[in-house]
């Protein structure tokens, strides 16, 4: 195995778009590339997230929920985890702040606008 690329089932994706780039994400494709998108995929540095509308599945892949949100935490290692908190906890609705854990992890957790958690750590030294 070489990577995984989460994909994201969402309610509205253009407010999604526009939530992920405040983090410093930047919009890799789309589709379709033009009018009413329905899947995007969008990075920042060496994280791949994807994102679809519920919509776009149809009556496909019954086991997904139709609801935002879910029963899993994305964990992003990143560094400069400190000034990358201060650019944008007054933008966010952080569930808890900055904290060293008992592993040497400095993290926090922020819920995105479709109610999924997203924590950020940093291996500081």
């Amino acid at each position: 195995m070489n990577s995984i690329s989460p994909n994201i089932f969402v309610k509205d994706i253009n407010e999604t778009i526009d939530f992920y780039k405040q983090l410093g994400f930047n919009v890799v494709t789309t589709v379709p590339d033009q009018g009413d998108i329905f899947w995007a995929m969008m990075t920042c540095g060496n994280v791949t997230i994807m994102f679809q509308t519920f919509e776009s599945l149809g009556n496909e892949l019954p086991v997904i929920s139709r609801q935002n949100g879910g029963s899993l935490l994305f964990y992003i290692k990143t560094t400069e985890i400190r000034s990358f908190f201060d650019q944008i906890k007054d933008n966010v609705k952080v569930v808890k702040g900055l904290e060293k854990t008992f592993y040497g992890a400095t993290e926090f957790s922020i819920e995105d606008n479709n109610g999924y958690l997203l924590t950020f750590a940093e291996d500081e030294k």
